[in-house]
């Protein structure tokens, strides 16, 4: 895609621009490309919290945009004009909760790119028709990046689309280091996650409270579930043992920390905590949900269970048991982040489908 040798001014717009996997990866991306691009960002429900992650250097800014509640055809007439205003030269979707812009661009030579990073809880268990029709016309003569080999396949099978491009996450691999980590007396078990229903932290605590051996868990992350996830640590008698930080600007402290890693979502695609978990030399275990079971070291594979607090209690209870085991799982876990999911192959992907140079490597 071509789009000029001025520097682009790129449209991005999410559904919110809260800290999560696909706005810290927007801002990793922007960060590294610096002045090259010119950024407009809506995030739609205002939320701006993952700008702190954004270089003040940046041309980039916020603008507001009204959203019209229960008025579709008045929003998509309000998004088209601002195209129009705005001009951008490519326009960057996110997801499902940005779409109606790729439907106001419709019928415009406006370049388009939609990344899907997965779904959310309504489409955890199964697309849903209505969205899968949406996509197959509103998408048809789109650019399509996904981060995982699942979404890739979906995208080609059930939407039917032709021109899907598959870019995995990458990592800071510097910034998350390996550490050589002492033996506890009571190993720590940690995640990473906002704490919504999809991630089904519930499912991680039940699998803790049924092991017997000591432990700790941590987690990390804020969201609308939390006060039922505290209530149902005390509930259990593990209020004690059961750490909530909230927000953490910076993890890599954290994952130093821990001594195994732990998601037990009912939806993922190429989650980012899998990944800061292999950079940080951790061993996993997780439920086999979207590529995580393709993103670690074959020697973690046995690790990933099914949807079941049984079958993850005991992949806990297995780590848990073997300092020994850990380090060997964490080491080629880093191995295998170093190998294919380091940041820069991320950022020469994304600066050729935005069609600018990408920055000279450090």
């Amino acid at each position: 895609m071509s789009i000029g040798s001025e520097p682009p001014v790129l449209l991005s717009v999410f559904a919110t621009f809260a800290v999560g996997g696909p706005q810290v990866r927007f801002a990793a991306i922007a960060n590294h490309l610096g002045r090259r691009v010119r950024h407009l960002v809506v995030a739609m429900d205002g939320n701006t919290a993952c700008a702190e992650r954004l270089d003040p250097s940046l041309d980039l800014s916020f603008p507001d945009v009204d959203i019209i509640r229960r008025s579709h055809t008045a929003n998509l007439q309000h998004f088209r004009a601002l195209l129009t205003a705005w001009r951008p030269s490519l326009l960057v979707t996110h997801n499902w909760g940005s779409i109606d812009w790729a439907v106001a661009r419709l019928f415009t030579s406006l370049p388009h790119i939609h990344i899907a990073d997965g779904f959310g809880p309504e489409e955890r268990a199964t697309q849903i028709p209505r969205r899968v029709w949406t996509r197959r016309m509103v998408l048809r003569d789109s650019t399509i990046v996904v981060p995982s080999r699942t979404l890739e396949r979906i995208a080609r099978e059930s939407w039917l689309l032709s021109d899907v491009r598959y870019v995995p996450n990458g990592i800071d691999l510097a910034h998350l280091a390996a550490p050589i980590r002492a033996e506890r007396a009571v190993p720590v078990i940690g995640t990473v996650a906002a704490l919504r229903p999809e991630k089904n932290l519930s499912r991680l605590i039940g699998a803790c409270a049924r092991l017997r051996r000591p432990f700790r868990l941590v987690i990390a992350g804020e969201g609308p579930e939390r006060p039922k996830l505290q209530a149902l640590a005390n509930e259990l008698g593990m209020g004690e043992k059961v750490e909530f930080p909230g927000y953490v600007a910076d993890p890599a402290p954290l994952y130093a920390g821990l001594d195994v890693v732990a998601m037990s979502s009912d939806t993922e695609q190429m989650p980012l905590c899998v990944l800061e978990a292999m950079a940080s030399g951790l061993a996993v275990a997780a439920t086999d949900v979207g590529d995580i079971a393709a993103m670690l070291a074959s020697e973690n594979r046995e690790f990933v269970v099914p949807q079941d607090e049984g079958l993850l209690s005991i992949a806990l209870d297995r780590l848990l048991a073997s300092p020994a085991l850990r380090a060997s799982l964490g080491a080629a876990n880093r191995a295998k982040a170093e190998a294919e999911f380091g940041q820069q192959a991320m950022f020469a992907a994304y600066a050729k489908l935005f069609g600018v140079e990408n920055p000279q490597q450090e």
